[in-house]
């Protein structure tokens, strides 16, 4: 039974405080307002769940109190307590925007009943807000492409923790599909038709992460006009990926620490614990003992993290995968695309078996997909692809400074220049052909150039 925070607005006092009492004996948090201007006031300060208010009041009704809810915070629910139900009455109330009415006398089920309903229909309308984005992008096993020994054991652990309540830790190189295993995980397991929802902890900053996380209270800050449900809460009896977590400040670690113990926590701004069952997938391209020695990650917090880890293997060490992924590709992007193109020449087999690869399986699907919507040929050839000059480039900036007296981090200042030329000074692009996060490259280029 959902438990919420609820106005009740009545200018009977028996009727208000009968409601209140019901509303509290069944958990509920209740503030409660002697009249409609008085709810008006307790609205403007305040974002409530649902509320309850009476139709026949003076000078401000009912009717007054739902446009305004409609006005001000519509994905609040609204419930319409009268006794004058006449069809009229129900129907206007309903034209307006109410989620229900209900008529007076009535039992505490009853109302119970109605709370029920207005709380579940807010939340699954926040869920299938983000459930509609992924009914296009459903991952299970089928997607998954590659036999190899080091595969084949990632898709045993995919199957062990699929139906567990867990923490998993990803890890692996950029492009590896670390994001791919995670929607494995939900999809295959006891959760897949509840929400899996992503967040980027690489892309946002402390402030607004905690936001997304944890959600805040209307004026908890400025800017914060209405209450936000964040993605820990509306995960709730699904999945949470926490995209490159090692990225997460260290003023924030330990409320998230808080939530993956307690499955507890605040919203910004508020003093009321929220419990979800929400099950965390976690993945990094970052060796984290290295980022818990440097004071960059908490290790109690990599302990709560690393509970099942999965390790994802670079494509150059399951080359014998390479055909399989190139043909799967190929075929997506015909299809996507509508070209007659039939296969790879047998030089643009040998160059995919050779070249190492440093984007993965990502740079690998990319090189298909860019050479199938630029090629006028049936059979893709070398010519092609940019394999060998990236491949060139690379060792360009390797070898330019390899002499006696080069630092390393000249070395480093170097490859990333010519890598960003290389890209066309795309960062994200040149970040996947270096091997790090995005926000790891452009903490490089303010070191080394401010």
């Amino acid at each position: 039974m959902p438990k919420a925070l609820i106005l009740v607005i009545d200018d009977e006092d028996l009727m208000r405080e009968y409601v209140q009492e019901a509303l509290l004996r069944a958990g509920h948090e209740v503030k409660a307002a002697a009249s409609g201007r008085e709810g008006l006031d307790l609205l403007s300060s305040t974002a409530f769940d649902v509320v309850v208010t009476d139709l026949k009041m003076a000078p401000v009704d009912g009717l007054e109190v739902l446009r305004t809810v409609r006005a001000e915070s519509p994905g609040t629910p609204c419930i319409i307590m009268t006794a004058y139900a006449t069809v009229e009455t129900a129907v206007t109330a309903l034209r307006e925007g109410a989620y229900d009415y209900i008529m007076k006398p009535f039992t505490p089920d009853e109302l119970e009943l109605a709370i029920t309903r207005a709380v579940e229909r807010e939340r699954l309308a926040q869920e299938n807000r983000y459930l509609r984005d992924e009914l296009n992008q459903r991952y299970d096993f089928a997607s998954m492409v590659g036999e190899s020994a080091a595969m084949n054991e990632v898709y045993e652990q995919i199957k062990k923790v699929a139906d567990s309540r867990a923490t998993v830790l990803i890890r692996g190189e950029s492009g590896t599909g670390k994001e791919l295993v995670a929607r494995a995980i939900h999809y295959s397991g006891n959760r897949r038709d509840r929400p899996f929802i992503k967040v980027n902890c690489a892309a946002l900053s402390a402030g607004l992460l905690e936001s997304e996380l944890f959600g805040h209270e209307k004026g908890s800050f400025t800017g914060a006009h209405e209450r936000k449900i964040g993605r820990f809460e509306l995960a709730d009896t699904g999945t949470l990926l926490l995209d490159e977590v090692s990225e997460i400040s260290m003023s924030l670690q330990p409320k998230l620490l808080r939530a993956l113990q307690e499955r507890e926590f605040e919203r910004v701004g508020g003093n009321r614990p929220i419990q979800v069952d929400t099950r965390i997938i976690c993945t990094s391209n970052r060796n984290l003992e290295e980022a818990v020695e440097k004071g960059e990650l908490r290790e109690d917090l990599f302990f709560r993290l690393n509970v099942i880890p999965i390790a994802l293997p670079p494509l150059r060490e399951r080359k014998e995968d390479i055909p399989a992924l190139m043909s799967y590709f190929l075929e997506r992007f015909v299809r996507e695309n509508g070209r007659n193109i039939t296969g790879f020449g047998k030089e643009a087999q040998s160059l995919f078996m050779d070249y190492p690869w440093p984007g993965n399986v990502r740079e690998l699907q990319n090189a298909v997909e860019r050479a199938v919507v630029l090629s006028s040929d049936r059979v893709l050839e070398p010519r092609h692809f940019n394999l060998n000059h990236a491949v060139g480039i690379k060792s360009a900036a390797a070898g330019a400074g390899v002499r006696a007296g080069t630092t390393v981090a000249e070395m480093e200042k170097q490859l990333i220049l010519q890598t960003l030329e290389h890209c066309k000074q795309n960062r994200t692009h040149a970040a996947d052909m270096l091997g790090i996060s995005v926000r790891t490259l452009r903490n490089k280029l303010k070191e080394y150039f401010g």
